[in-house]
């Protein structure tokens, strides 16, 4: 592989790096005989949690770091069997990991499926949560990454508060959506936004989707472009803003469910969510 082939490739995988890249091109281009200027110094971001998803085809996620939601119907009517089997989620051998959905009778449901979270593993209050993914397409697929407040067995949901990094109706392959749940703005009544891509499809290529989570704000972004922010104002009159605790990781594809509608026919299966990489960075002063 070539030095600028190599180079190219860890720009695509680190989409703040690629940002530095380009601001440093900028200057560059434009400082011909001027002086040079100074701004303030931007501390970089520190990293406090990643999965790159290295390691041979068809091995499990990594245990220290990943568990299973195992079971069907969390609440959403969904189709599918949630299992912890490799043959739902496992390793490409390419550095990704890959969550399949599939079409097979398994404890009474018609597909199959993995719900992977960093419950009892890792769990951060604010901060940005990032990961790069390519999505699968078609009517009935339900593919997600989130965060859902630690708490919740003992408060329960919406109580524990929920931040929805990325959703997306395979049926629509050029829309996902950022949404926060909350006591009194939650499910259908949630603080949600969309973003459209300008070309292309989320199943034709990998994007990065993010959330960056401060004490009095959370914005919403895809590969750097901000779509959405939400305050405290923004909520419902007489209710409370949630997220001042900590949260873990979900990476899911669910089948079917009251969000999407059930697969059509034509629906092709097996599905794939592929997953480059998932990380963490504290919250930036």
């Amino acid at each position: 592989m070539s030095d600028a082939l190599s180079h190219r490739r860890a720009l695509q995988r680190h989409p703040i790096l690629a940002a530095a890249a380009f601001a440093l091109l900028v200057g560059m281009a434009g400082c011909g005989d001027r002086e040079p200027t100074t701004g303030p110094e931007i501390p970089p971001l520190q990293l406090t949690w990643q999965d790159e998803f290295d390691g041979p085809a068809g091995q499990a996620p990594d245990s220290t770091k990943w568990a299973y939601d195992v079971g069907t119907n969390w609440g959403n009517s969904q189709l599918e069997y949630d299992t912890k089997r490799t043959e739902n989620a496992s390793l490409d051998g390419q550095g990704n990991l890959t969550i399949v959905a599939r079409r097979e009778d398994y404890s009474g449901c018609a597909y199959t499926s993995a719900r992977i979270n960093t419950r009892g593993r890792f769990t951060q209050t604010r901060g940005r949560f990032e990961a790069r993914m390519r999505l699968p397409s078609g009517q009935g697929l339900w593919p997600a990454f989130w965060l859902l407040g630690a708490n919740i067995n003992t408060v329960g949901w919406p109580t524990c508060g929920e931040i929805d990094i990325m959703e997306y109706k395979g049926q629509q392959p050029t829309i996902v959506h950022g949404s926060l749940h909350g006591p009194g703005y939650s499910g259908g009544s949630s603080l949600t936004g969309a973003f459209q891509l300008p070309y292309g499809a989320f199943d034709t290529g990998f994007h990065v989707f993010a959330v960056e989570w401060k004490s009095d704000r959370i914005v919403w972004k895809v590969d750097g472009l901000t779509y959405k922010t939400a305050t405290a104002a923004d909520l419902p009159p007489g209710t409370n803003w949630v997220f001042d605790h900590p949260f873990y990781v979900i990476l899911n594809v669910a089948v079917g469910g009251n969000y999407v509608g059930g697969p059509s026919p034509s629906t092709p299966f097996p599905q794939t969510m592929t997953v480059d990489y998932v990380r963490v960075y504290a919250d930036a002063p």
